[in-house]
């Protein structure tokens, strides 16, 4: 395991996930972290790495805008469970994945023919930007670095180009990124579709990721 706890992914997850983000700095809470995010459908996320059902409804009772989010490390149904009136589960099934990132020079897989990958990096935030031969946006991803850990944000690949090892390539770019600046792990939020190529290129789920959110 990458990572000697769950908890210390999740850490390296909260912090790695604001700087992706452009979100704030993790104020640290005796329950987790709240992190203010500054959009619209989403003003702050709480994230708790240990929840339990008694600091869940605290939390959730005491929250009165639309907007403001919950992240628990329990299955959906738990989280559900738990919930005042006024909130409901967001953002379908997640999970929280980690790796061990191999030592640099291991070179990502060739794009399919027609395909360009475009770099850059800002903040300690790296991009990659995918084009089809028309110039049409074919994929996205980026991965966020704080020390020797980094979060792998935003993979998106679009449907009219799925199925064609896109999505790895960037991941690897990405991971080979990370990897020459000293980074020995990673963590990421999986979605139930993203999960698959995940467990190909040799990430593991720690635990569930399931959120919820305050309804208007």
């Amino acid at each position: 395991m990458p990572f000697a706890t769950t908890a210390d992914a999740v850490h390296a997850w909260v912090h790695g996930w604001a700087l992706s983000r452009g979100a704030s700095e993790p104020a640290a809470r005796s329950w987790g972290f709240t992190v203010d995010v500054g959009l619209a459908h989403e003003i702050a996320r709480h994230v708790l790495p240990a929840a339990d059902e008694a600091t869940v409804r605290k939390i959730a009772e005491n929250t009165h805008a639309p907007g403001v989010w919950l992240k628990t490390f329990v299955p959906p149904r738990t989280l559900e469970a738990w919930l005042p009136p006024g909130w409901a589960l967001a953002g379908g099934r997640n999970f929280l994945m980690s790796t061990a990132l191999p030592a640099p020079g291991v070179a990502a897989p060739p794009l399919a023919e027609g395909y360009r990958l475009v770099r850059w990096e800002r903040g300690g935030v790296t991009k990659v930007s995918l084009r089809a031969a028309d110039g049409a946006f074919a994929g996205r991803a980026q991965i966020a670095v704080t020390g020797r850990t980094a979060v792998v944000d935003q993979v998106e690949t679009d449907p009219a180009h799925q199925r064609r090892g896109l999505g790895r390539a960037m991941l690897r770019v990405l991971t080979e990124a990370a990897a020459g600046e000293g980074v020995t792990a990673a963590v990421l939020g999986a979605t139930v579709e993203g999960r698959a190529l995940y467990e190909r290129e040799g990430w593991r789920v720690l635990a569930p990721l399931t959120a919820a959110t305050r309804t208007a």
